[in-house]
């Protein structure tokens, strides 16, 4: 059994740790993110969040930089990812090849059905990366709906690292009714305290607050069958009445959590809102300045002289349209009455303006992609040039998110696929090799990094043009089949269409035997025609 004040001390000291961090996050989700504002308390219910965003610019950024996140890394248009073994012999067997193939297809069904919500959380990862930094998603099994998956608002989650610079324990702290808490975990094993909410008028508003905590098990046996024979352990605390509500483990880590960027001996993710943060205040303050200043322009104050009627009386001044003025002229018929115009440049603000949205685009990546909508049209090299680049410059970013993120989401997947019987038998030939499987992603991202080797081709075939038509045998050092295949695969082909080896053998030696076919035929024309010459000369002569 766990020893309960021990955990909470350490969950209390990991909160303790991070305050710094919450303030950091509150300025952002003030100004970025309002729908999740509380990283420094409780909130109410429907009250306005916005008093700080003077322009929308930083938000819609990040609703952009999610929009890249999902369409480069996870796109639910496309199979962005596929299975296969370690072994390379193993590849080429077709019983391995079709079990890795109907568990890839089995995979992303599970994972886009409705009932899971993986499209709609997941989106909601990647705004809390783009504003905070670090998204968490939670990844669990019903045997009612199957794989479902749930993100977790930073505010509620904690972390600690091991060794390896690897997040392996999570604290997430939640609060429950008494009702709620009955629901979850029987009122006979709620305590005594939460208990005698049930009945009360006020139990269903009265909260209380809880802990959850994964972390590796320090007592795990294998052998066992009972939660101790989880590698990772699970234990639901209350923290009001300091007792385990229940225990329980999971055999691999059920949180995906994704990191933008990480600064030295920090746990928690930095943000591209972090790095536009400067601009985005400053953005902010100009845009107040700028309503005031156009508040102005539109509707100027009004200088007038001090005659006694106007200014120094109780006469008041109907600025309505339509409205009239007694005493807004004299008697000449000479305006009494004049707009202040201040001279001010409302047009150098907005420049301003605009650069400073343009840095916020910039930090979220928006212009990165917005080359290809800007200048489409571009012949096929440009367009393969620019994806090229931008793939290097994603490279670092995707690919932490490909390694920290999307690796662990994948793994956890196909092991509650195992565990509940989803996939098909594993082949035997495969079991004996130890079952040891990777991970060869195929999203548009993981496309633009390989985009250079698409590059390199075309670059060397213009190259050698000229000296192929000189001396056509130079061409022969290029394999025509690897080079279709890889083009295929750099382009995202999809394999359905792509024909086998042996149909392409097939194919070709039909082609093959056509074309000998043919070039007999071509061969026995000129005999035949000789013949014939040869028959009707003959039958000339026994005329004659």
């Amino acid at each position: 059994m766990i020893d309960v004040e021990e955990v909470l001390r350490k969950f209390d000291s990991v909160k303790g740790t991070r305050s710094n961090w919450e303030q950091h996050w509150e300025e952002i989700a003030e100004r970025v993110l309002p729908r999740q504002i509380g990283f420094l308390g409780d909130r109410t219910d429907g009250e306005k969040k916005t008093q700080k965003v003077f322009d929308s610019r930083p938000m819609i950024a990040l609703e952009r930089f999610a929009a890249v996140m999902d369409s480069m890394l996870t796109p639910r248009q496309q199979k962005w990812h596929n299975l296969r073994t370690t072994n390379p012999e193993l590849n080429r067997d077709l019983e391995v090849q079709d079990w890795f193939y109907r568990a890839n297809e089995i995979l992303f069904s599970a994972r886009y059905n409705p009932k899971a919500n993986f499209a709609g959380q997941n989106s909601e990862r990647w705004v809390s990366v783009g504003a905070f930094g670090t998204g968490t998603l939670f990844i669990d099994y019903d045997s009612n709906t199957g794989l479902r998956y749930r993100s977790v608002n930073l505010r509620d989650t904690f972390f600690l690292e091991n060794h390896q610079g690897m997040i392996d324990t999570v604290f997430r702290q939640f609060e429950f009714t008494a009702r709620q808490a009955a629901q979850q975990w029987g009122e006979d094993k709620l305590p005594d305290k939460i208990k005698t909410m049930l009945g009360s008028p006020t139990g269903h508003q009265k909260k209380f607050c809880f802990v959850h905590v994964v972390s590796p098990r320090a007592d795990y046996d294998p052998s066992r069958a009972d939660a101790k024979g989880k590698p990772w352990a699970s234990y639901y605390i209350s923290v009001d009445c300091r007792e385990v509500m229940s225990e329980g483990g999971y055999s691999s880590f059920p949180y995906s959590i994704s990191r933008y960027v990480t600064a030295p001996d920090e746990i928690y993710g930095r943000s591209p809102a972090m790095t536009a943060l400067p601009d985005i205040k400053m953005l902010n303050e100009m845009s107040k300045t700028d309503i005031r200043a156009a508040h102005k322009v539109i509707d100027p104050p009004i200088l007038l002289h001090d005659d006694g009627i106007l200014g120094g009386g109780s006469t008041k001044i109907n600025m309505r349209p339509g409205a009239l003025i007694p005493g807004g002229v004299d008697r000449n018929g000479r305006q009494m009455l004049q707009p202040f115009n201040s001279g001010a440049r409302i047009d150098i603000n907005e420049a301003k303006m605009d650069q400073r949205r343009q840095s916020i685009d910039d930090a979220f990546l928006v212009t990165l992609f917005q080359i290809l909508v800007e200048t489409p049209r571009m012949t096929a090299t440009e367009a393969l040039i620019r994806a090229q680049e931008k793939g290097m410059l994603l490279t670092p970013t995707m690919g932490r998110q490909q390694s920290e993120a999307i690796g662990p989401l994948i793994e956890r997947e196909i092991d509650l696929l195992m565990q509940y019987k989803v996939l098909p038998p594993v082949p035997q030939i495969l079991v004996e090799a130890g079952g040891e499987y990777e991970i060869v992603y195929d999203s548009p991202m993981s496309r633009m990094q390989r985009a250079e080797e698409l590059v390199g081709v075309q670059r060397t075939m213009e190259l050698l043009a000229p000296f192929a038509q000189m001396d056509p045998s130079i061409l022969d050092v290029f394999d025509g089949d690897k080079l279709a295949q890889l083009t295929a695969e750099v382009s995202g082909v999809p394999t359905p269409v792509m024909r086998s080896p042996e149909v392409i053998a097939q194919i070709r030696q039909q082609r093959a035997q056509a074309e000998q076919e043919a070039a007999m035929v071509q061969a026995a024309q000129p005999i035949a025609g000789a013949m014939k010459d040869a028959a009707q000369a003959n039958q000339l002569l026994q005329g004659a």
